[in-house]
């Protein structure tokens, strides 16, 4: 099990990277999170939803995506509410506090589906979630180090040192951790460090001269863009973090001009690694924008997914948004709860994502959504612009649009809408997330978005192949900065459990 001091230590890419280690290694090599409370989520090829993070483990490890590898999907809905998924499947909307006391009651289930993974796979790479020390969790936890004393298996603990204070950081979390958790942690890994690994001195063994904890290993931070993160932390880090030309697979086309792409920052926002291909683009410049005066005039202004679509549209007129998008002169995308927004109307006449019965729309589509009990979740395929696109759908909210669809399907039908701004924009709607992941979809609506705005670009190369670069490179690293054959061992250890 890899453990972190924190949200945000660094827990789901060392997993990862194990993942691609040992699938290197010949091994078959699955991914597992008891429970993840996350907003980005995917869907397996048969149908079942997970949390987009394991999905991308599973990508890491060579294996298919599927639903046993997070058993427990927990969506913050804002209000301390969520939606709790169980096998894939909405269980029910429920606030904070009764799912605190349900949890019991799937520890069951977490426990099949480890047992599952293991009885199937060589390795079972475990991630927690937050800290396996919130003392005041510990009586329900079914995701740390509870998890792993019932299936009998080793952890290691991360912690990330760009933080400040790692130290302190992990000999704090084994301290308060009880001594029948505290034996199942056989090592430390520091993440995220910059610089020179001698300025660390003797810390490493002082602390495990306080502890008995030894550290495998200090992993320096990784440069450049970070894709599939699952954590809310990570809408803090910059958008466009690689300069223009800097992927190596990008088109050596020189790059004439630059387009301006701005994204509203939800407050609920689910699914933000939808936009993860733009930001391998070397001829976008992305950014967020949360307010009126922030959007200007952008080249494709991206309304993304929601968890509480009447919500967060209520927001984004509090904040004169709805202004702004309809003064937009270039174009419009809205992906789901955003395609949503920009019909007429929404409706929720069972109170399925909100307490509100209705609410109208932005009125730039001409399309109505009612949401129903029965949630959507599977994959399409068609064509955009001529182009091959796939994605996949999760959602409760029914979209009944007319006019021309953006996305001719391949059972014949439609997906989303088009329509235009009093701005002279161009408005497109489309209910399929993972839609950009598509090279030649992507590169065709870029296109349409710089002709619209009277601009040349280059264009990446295959967004599959930078995610598959940026895993090996993690992998890489781990192998050249952690012990191996000490996480060997462990690892050994917990095959005897």
């Amino acid at each position: 099990m890899v453990c972190g001091t924190t949200s945000n230590a660094g827990k789901s890419t060392v997993t990862a990277g194990l993942c691609r280690h040992y699938a290197r290694r010949g091994a078959r090599v699955a991914p597992f999170k008891a429970q993840n409370m996350s907003n980005n989520s995917a869907v397996t090829r048969s149908g079942h939803e997970i949390a987009r993070a394991q999905a991308w483990q599973a990508t890491a490890a060579g294996a298919e995506p599927e639903v046993a590898m997070n058993p427990v999907l927990v969506k913050p809905m804002g209000d301390r509410r969520c939606q709790v998924v169980v096998m894939g499947r909405p269980l029910g909307t429920m606030t904070a506090a009764d799912y605190h006391r349900m949890k019991p009651e799937l520890l069951d289930v977490v426990l099949a589906a480890l047992a599952d993974l293991r009885r199937r796979y060589d390795v079972v790479i475990l991630e927690g979630a937050g800290s396996p020390a919130e003392i005041n969790l510990l009586d329900a936890d079914i995701v740390n180090l509870r998890l792993a004393h019932d299936a009998a298996l080793p952890a290691i603990i991360v912690g990330d040192i760009d933080l400040g204070g790692v130290f302190a950081s992990l000999f704090g979390t084994v301290a308060l951790l009880p001594d029948a958790y505290r034996r199942l942690v056989k090592g430390f890994v520091v993440n995220k460090f910059r610089g020179d690994p001698a300025l660390l001195l003797d810390g490493t063994a002082r602390l495990q001269e306080r502890c008995g904890i030894p550290t495998l290993g200090v992993l320096p931070f990784l440069d450049g863009p970070e894709i599939d993160s699952e954590d809310s932390l990570a809408l803090d880090r910059p958008l466009t973090a690689a300069a223009a030309g800097t992927d190596e697979g990008a088109d050596p086309t020189r790059i004439h001009d630059v387009l301006d792409v701005a994204v509203v920052r939800l407050p609920r926002i689910a699914n933000f690694t939808d936009i993860d291909p733009l930001r391998m683009e070397p001829g976008v410049r992305l950014r967020w924008v949360d307010d009126a005066r922030s959007v200007g005039q952008p080249d494709l202004l991206v309304i993304p997914g929601s968890k509480a679509t009447v919500a967060d549209l209520a927001w984004l007129r509090s904040r004169g948004l709805h202004r702004a998008v309809d003064a937009v002169r270039g174009v419009v995308l809205g992906i789901c709860a955003g395609y949503q927004m920009l019909g007429r109307s929404i409706t929720d006449p069972g109170g399925v994502e909100s307490s509100d019965p209705g609410a109208d729309g932005l009125g730039l589509l001409d399309a109505v959504t009612t949401f129903g009990p029965d949630k959507v979740t599977r994959w399409r395929h068609g064509r955009l612009f001529g182009r091959h696109a796939s994605g996949y759908q999760i959602h409760h909210g029914v979209v009944q649009a007319s006019g021309p669809p953006l996305v001719e399907l391949d059972d014949g039908t439609g997906d989303g809408a088009i329509g235009t701004t009093t701005g002279g924009g161009t408005v497109w709607g489309t209910t399929l997330h993972g839609l950009l992941e598509s090279d030649g979809a992507r590169k065709a609506l870029l296109g349409q978005v710089a002709g619209k705005a009277r601009k040349r670009i280059g264009h990446g190369g295959s967004f599959e192949a930078a995610r598959q670069r940026r895993i090996d490179r993690l992998a890489d690293t781990i192998g050249e900065h952690l012990d191996m054959e000490a996480v060997d061992r462990i690892l050994a250890e917990g095959s005897l459990g």
